[in-house]
């Protein structure tokens, strides 16, 4: 009877963790959605306007990408919620006075946040970076680029490539389709002396065998008046992952994609750092997602006892917005180079787990 008990207390914690991470994402979907159809809105108005149907569609598409950045605060706000309920409504109280510890109650918890999180990997990864890839192309074609918080982060700057006719500098404004396709691109092209011929300003590339080919391409050569060339061709020998590493997105790559990605960087004589990093930031976020459990309990699951209950909400989710900082500044000092990936992507989950066993084990233990 003990044993039923415990199984149905059990179920019935994750259940409610469940619905409480559910309902937080639901909001977090539609908040999401208003707030990047305004910016594409936005977007519309500078292009010189677009149908409301594709920029429904645009923002759709947009919508899993956000949503995976969005994870880990779904899951350390529904959780604090969830809590939250529980606490006000005496039931932690009364499965404590049963002899139920804690520990014990944060067991389904934690089991529903590292399933997540494996789902996260395998199963939500994969079409987020497939909403990402398609959305990229699709605003390519609407606007000439993507302009938005998830902009490729080595778009804008310069590239030097070596061709048939010489060596080039190219750079892009916007970057899609892992670097294959690019808008806002100018070129610097230079002959087998290195001495400069002429600038390119074109309004879309697209890489090809060989080649990049330019639309709508201004070409302005030293003493002669600019000419505008619908197509045009500038000789590349920069591969597809070599675009990729110089102009794409790690965020454009699922958890099935990046260990070809770092195979290939590799194998081309290039650093897959940033790869790694992510890959091991993947790799990482069962743990995460237990780590904001953990953090949430901390300030919820005593709330209603001891009052403060707004006080103690708000530092749970200030905390989460520190260790959010901290993962992305751990991060970037990965792909820097200066620590290896696994620590980049361990070290502020440790941080945030150990701190949060700490103060429970004071709550409970005293």
């Amino acid at each position: 009877c003990a044993l039923m008990v415990g199984v149905t207390l059990m179920r019935y914690v994750a259940m409610r963790t469940l619905a409480g991470i559910a309902a937080v994402f639901t909001v977090c979907l539609v908040v999401i959605f208003i707030a990047d159809f305004v910016e594409v809105l936005r977007l519309s108005g500078k292009a010189g306007g677009v149908a409301l149907v594709k920029l429904a569609v645009l923002t759709v598409l947009h919508l899993l990408s956000y949503a995976e950045l969005a994870l880990p605060f779904t899951i350390l706000c529904g959780t604090i919620g969830a809590f939250l309920l529980l606490s006000k409504s005496s039931e932690i109280v009364i499965v404590k006075a049963a002899g139920i510890s804690i520990w014990q109650f944060l067991v389904p918890a934690a089991a529903v946040a590292l399933c997540l999180g494996l789902c996260a990997n395998y199963l939500f990864s994969p079409l987020a970076a497939l909403g990402r890839a398609a959305s990229e192309r699709y605003a390519t074609e609407l606007f000439g680029g993507e302009q938005n918080l998830l902009r490729t982060r080595n778009a804008g700057s310069w590239i030097r490539q070596q061709g048939s006719d010489g060596s080039s500098i190219i750079s892009a404004g916007h970057a899609a389709d892992r670097g294959l396709t690019l808008a806002d691109v100018t070129v610097l092209q230079f002959d087998d002396n290195g001495r400069f011929v002429e600038r390119i300003d074109a309004r879309k590339a697209a890489l090809q065998s060989g080649y990049w080919a330019l639309t709508d391409a201004w070409v302005a050569r030293p003493g002669d008046k600019p000419e505008l060339f619908r197509n045009y061709q500038v000789s590349t020998q920069l591969s597809a992952e070599e675009a990729d590493q110089a102009l794409g997105s790690v965020y454009a790559l699922s958890y099935f994609e990046l260990p070809k990605a770092i195979e290939l960087a590799e194998n081309a004589g290039l650093s897959a750092t940033r790869y790694r990093v992510q890959l091991a930031s993947l790799r990482s976020r069962p743990a995460l997602f237990l780590a904001m459990v953990l953090l949430a309990a901390t300030v919820s699951l005593r709330a209603f006892r001891f009052g403060n209950v707004q006080t103690k909400v708000v530092v749970g989710i200030v905390a989460g917005f520190g260790f959010f900082i901290l993962a992305e500044v751990s991060s970037q000092v990965g792909a820097a180079g200066h620590v290896f990936p696994f620590v980049a992507a361990w070290a502020p989950i440790a941080v945030v787990t150990f701190s949060s066993l700490t103060v429970l084990l004071h709550l409970e233990d005293g």
